[in-house]
């Protein structure tokens, strides 16, 4: 016999508080490691250690551009969108064919957050396209190929960015190199949404 889960008095014992505890508790514990290890953080200044990139560092352009060098972003952005739509779909019809009582399942809620994960992609990815053919902290960021396996830029696809190429060679020590925007909430949203999918496959 099973019990009844749409009575108050099953969500009101004991075991349900216990569970209840333990799930904040880890919660807890998650955003603390979270705050200390992931995302942006202070380096010190003055300190050979500025010059190394902190583990756990996202960048605001791995979020829209592709990993494979030379691919234009809105490829990327047509698969989410094609992906997100596909899926969409799929949820809409199964819910219309089986009913909301799908959603006791552990599978289908994980076949949620992928479809969430591709629409808010395809957010990312229309905002890095968007930045993409517009100028981003003076210089346009079209004109540098970056290797996001490797995290370096290439070189200039035109000779009239060749210049600003030497200008940042040419920086001394004191001075500063050009910076990447480190990614906000939504990057980070989107990343850890990838690993929770990725964790549960």
């Amino acid at each position: 016999m099973t019990a009844d889960t749409t009575t108050t008095s099953y969500w009101m014992n004991w075991r349900v508080l216990i569970c209840t505890i333990l799930v904040l508790i880890s919660l807890f514990l998650a955003s603390i490691l979270i705050s200390k290890y992931e995302g942006p953080r202070k380096l010190k200044h003055g300190s050979r250690e500025t010059r190394q990139e902190p583990a756990g560092l996202l960048y605001e352009d791995e979020v829209w551009r592709p990993s494979v060098r030379g691919i234009h972003p809105a490829w990327l952005l047509a698969f989410r969108v094609v992906a997100f739509i596909v899926l969409l779909l799929m949820l809409a019809l199964n819910v219309a064919v089986d009913g909301g009582g799908i959603f006791y399942f552990y599978t289908q809620w994980t076949f949620v957050l992928i479809t969430i994960y591709f629409g808010l992609g395809s957010l990312l990815s229309m905002y890095g396209c968007y930045q993409y053919h517009n100028k981003v902290g003076g210089a346009r960021i079209d004109h540098e190929e970056f290797d996001a396996e490797q995290g370096t830029s290439g070189a200039p696809r035109d000779a009239e960015n060749s210049n600003m190429s030497n200008v940042v060679k040419s920086l001394g020590p004191n001075e500063e190199r050009p910076v990447r925007q480190i990614a906000g909430f939504w990057g980070y949203a989107f990343q850890i949404i990838f690993q929770v999918n990725l964790l549960k496959q």
